[in-house]
C-alpha cells in the first residue's frame, strides 16, 4: 500500500497535507467559536446572562464567577471617565467576545441591568472587539460594589470622543451589571 503522497513531487504533497489537516482540525477541535462548556461557577456569581438559546444552552442561562469571565481573555485599556478622578487601568472582556462565546446573533439586542435596578436596551450590532467591556478589575485589582463594581460596562472613553463620549455610550456605561438578558 503506498504511503500517502509517495512517489509525488514534494510541491503536490504539501497542498493534500494541509487540506488533510483542514478536515481534521473541525473533527479534532470543534468550530472556531464555540465557546467553553458553561460548568457552574465555583464562585460568587458576578453575571447571569439570561434568554438564551435553550438549544445550545441549558435552561437559556448562564451563570458566571470571576474565574469563568475572566477565561474568556480579558482586555486592558487606560481611560479617564465622567465617573472617576484621573485615568485608570480597566481590565475585562470585550462584550463582542462574550457574545460570540454565547452564540448570539449580532442583530440580537441585550438589556443590561444593574443591582440598582436601572437597565439600558443595546444592540450588539454596537459591540466591537474595542468597546465596551466588561471591566471587572480597576488598577489591577477586583472591583467591589461600592467602586461600581463587580462589572462595569466601560468605554474606552479618551480614545475617540466622538464615539465614546456621548449620551448613548454613557448610558450604556452601566456599572454594578450583574445580568444581561438577550432579547430576540
Amino acid at each position: 500500500m503506498p504511503i500517502f503522497g509517495q512517489g509525488m513531487p514534494a510541491a503536490m504533497t504539501f497542498p493534500l497535507r494541509i487540506k488533510a489537516l483542514a478536515l481534521l482540525v473541525p473533527l479534532c477541535c470543534g468550530p472556531a467559536e464555540a465557546g467553553p462548556p458553561f460548568a457552574e461557577p465555583k464562585g460568587e456569581v458576578i453575571l447571569t446572562v439570561t434568554g438564551l438559546d435553550p438549544a445550545r444552552v441549558p435552561q437559556g442561562t448562564v451563570r458566571f464567577d470571576l474565574e469563568g469571565l475572566a477565561a474568556l481573555g480579558p482586555v486592558s485599556f487606560q481611560t479617564t471617565s465622567i465617573w472617576t478622578e484621573g485615568r485608570h487601568d480597566f481590565t475585562g472582556i470585550p462584550l463582542a467576545k462574550l457574545a460570540r462565546v454565547l452564540g448570539l446573533d449580532a442583530d440580537d439586542v441585550i438589556v443590561l441591568h444593574a443591582l440598582n435596578d436601572y437597565e439600558v436596551e443595546m444592540p450588539l450590532t454596537d459591540a466591537t472587539e474595542e468597546a465596551p467591556i466588561l471591566a471587572y478589575e480597576l488598577d489591577g485589582k477586583p472591583m467591589s460594589v461600592r467602586e461600581k463594581g463587580p462589572i462595569w460596562v466601560v468605554y474606552p472613553y479618551d480614545a475617540d470622543p466622538d464615539a465614546f463620549q456621548t449620551v448613548t455610550a454613557f448610558a450604556r456605561s452601566v456599572w454594578q451589571l450583574d445580568r444581561i438578558e438577550v432579547s430576540r
